[in-house]
């Protein structure tokens, strides 16, 4: 095999870039890690040198192959030692003046023939080689961290980067055993700019006193199969590192409303509770391990109402069967007797709204959500309104537990939890398609590997299908009056012709 970079130097020797000197030297090419503290250099190497022996001693790695990639990690002393370097990759701080003047010393040196790659998360690669007299030999590397496990890397164009540069930026991540996807230079790229409608609507739902961090966090694990809740995540990540990610993309957007910093992490980056790391996030940490509440108990209920569901509601005869299921006893009339819970499963409308708009007793009405069937789900969660009875609330609670299913209850907002943040996912990543930032192949490619969501976000909309993502957004534009609800052209096009969220043509 002919590596597409023989001779490779990385300059940074952080976390980043310990982690792409690692897997480049495994790949078998020359490595060259330079960092302007020296200590570092070999600090670095003695980090990477100690994964090596690890994966040895656990009979991954042979002590032959360990002793050749070691021997093919090297320190440099200067940029001029980078000389016959044929690709650099820059991973240091995030700072647009420092990497521009970097590049520009870097130039000096090098052949012209030489790749420049910048492995910025945030900032315009454009605008890095703004200055470069080579401009098309430059482009963007985006690794994850931990790179040797995060399997995943952007290829990012610049205005003038040369597409054989990408192909062949493309051909040498493989080489390295990562998966590469190619996008171009915009905000966030695809992972950051995917990411953010998860943690920005949780946000928001909290915000809105809807539902506490812990309960966000259950219900999106439970009811969609994320590995972690975005309280979680935000607590392992970081918000000194998240909540400026989120203004940045949000203020490089031009302020677009679907990207919409929250009050609550900028009070709580302030305050220094940003995470794990501190000990304290949107959890407290004992010994590493996260001080979750325990979960409300099921009601003690002497005995369950009647059931009426709305003939509105959402999988009505899922439900139905549901509730046969459970042993409630079902109304079959035109309304609700007197005595009779009341059941709602609407799309994006709030509890409250769908009482008024059927005519029903909104203190024996809850709502449940149906978004995803019950059967693929290990949580149910229902919506009380304002006027909600504490007794037919206990009633609902009580029944739907019967299984041993866990159940939730919060308070009225338009949309349940995981409608709002479902929908907004995959609204972003349709505005993504819409722009051409990538290919949906790409998109779901990134978002799987690079964020771990149990699906791509398009595979996502078409399990649930266009028609009912777009009457959850049409009605939370209804109840909020909120252009972040705004649904992407893309996603309306395909929604209005009944056409697969992955099909390409346009």
């Amino acid at each position: 095999m002919t590596l597409a970079f023989s001779k490779v130097a990385i300059i940074g020797a952080g976390a980043m870039g310990r982690g792409i000197a690692q897997i480049a030297a495994q790949a078998g090419s020359q490595v060259w890690l330079y960092d302007t503290q020296a200590e570092a250099i070999q600090k670095a190497r003695d980090a990477v040198f100690q994964q090596w022996d690890k994966l040895q001693e656990k009979g991954r790695l042979s002590a032959e192959a360990v002793a050749g990639h070691k021997s093919r990690l090297l320190g440099a002393t200067s940029l001029q030692d980078l000389a016959e370097c044929e690709l650099v990759v820059e991973a240091i701080v995030e700072k647009l003046d420092i990497k521009k003047s970097l590049f520009t010393e870097l130039e000096k040196v090098l052949a012209p023939t030489a790749v420049l790659v910048t492995n910025t998360s945030s900032l315009s690669v454009t605008a890095i080689a703004a200055a470069l007299q080579r401009p098309a030999q430059f482009a963007g590397y985006h690794f994850f961290n931990p790179v040797p496990l995060m399997k995943v890397v952007e290829v990012i164009a610049g205005l003038k980067t040369d597409p054989a540069v990408c192909q062949r930026l493309s051909d040498f991540a493989r080489q390295m055993g990562h998966t590469p996807v190619q996008a171009q230079d915009t905000p966030g790229f695809i992972v950051n700019h995917a990411g953010r409608g998860y943690g920005t609507e949780a946000l928001r739902i909290v915000s809105e006193g809807v539902a506490d961090f812990a309960t966000i966090d259950r219900i999106l694990r439970d009811q969609v199969g994320f590995k972690l809740g975005p309280f979680e995540l935000f607590d392992l990540t970081a918000l000194d590192v998240s909540h400026h990610v989120i203004e940045s993309i949000y203020h490089q957007y031009y302020e677009e409303p679907r990207y919409r910093p929250n009050v609550i992490t900028a009070q709580r980056l302030a305050g220094g509770v940003v995470g794990k790391k501190v000990g304290e996030g949107f959890y407290k940490y004992v010994d590493g391990a996260a001080q979750v509440p325990a979960e409300p108990p099921v009601p003690v209920v002497e005995s369950i109402p009647p059931v009426w569901v709305s003939p509105r509601a959402a999988r009505r005869m899922e439900l139905l069967q549901l509730l046969k299921d459970l042993g409630a006893k079902i109304e079959t009339g035109a309304s609700p007797s007197p005595e009779a819970l009341t059941l709602v499963a609407p799309l994006g409308f709030d509890i409250t709204t769908v009482a008024v708009v059927e005519r029903l007793d909104p203190a024996r009405t809850v709502g449940i959500d149906m978004l995803f069937e019950d059967s693929s789900t290990k949580r149910r969660v229902l919506a009380t309104n304002p006027a909600t009875r504490a007794d037919m609330r206990d009633a609902a609670h009580a029944l739907f537990a019967r299984d041993g299913k866990a159940v939730s209850v919060i308070r009225d907002s338009g949309g349940f939890v995981t409608q709002r943040v479902v929908a907004t996912i995959v609204n972003i990543a349709s505005d993504i398609c819409q722009q051409r930032i990538c290919s949906p192949q790409d998109l779901e490619t990134a978002v799987t590997l690079g964020l771990a969501y149990p699906m791509g976000p398009l595979a996502m909309g078409n399990r649930l299908g266009p028609d009912s993502l777009l009457e959850v957004l049409f009605n939370l534009q209804t109840v909020y009056g909120d252009p972040r609800y705004r649904p992407s052209p893309w996603l309306r096009r395909r929604g209005a012709i009944g056409l697969s969220l992955m099909h390409t043509e346009d």
